[in-house]
């Protein structure tokens, strides 16, 4: 089985990586996966932080954005398979 790095940069075989695009997909196109996105987005990747910001809080939440994004990656992919059969 051929190993590939996938989208969180884990190696994996690309059926594999597939599988969790789609499962992503499938979870987050309802429309209560649709509220909760745009939710996680609402407190991560919408907020900016300040300049009075610790070192610490700015890692805390450069670590929720990355987890966001990547559901956002996830559910892209599943897109981009889907469009290519």
């Amino acid at each position: 089985m051929t190993q590939h790095l996938g989208i969180d940069g884990f190696p994996r075989s690309k059926e594999n990586d597939e599988i969790i695009s789609k499962n992503f997909q499938s979870l987050f196109n309802t429309p209560s996966g649709k509220a909760v996105l745009a939710y996680l987005r609402s407190i991560t990747l919408d907020l900016v932080s300040g300049p009075n910001s610790s070192d610490g809080e700015i890692r805390h939440r450069e670590g929720q954005r990355f987890i966001v994004a990547i559901i956002e990656k996830r559910i892209e992919h599943a897109q981009r398979i889907k469009n290519n059969g």
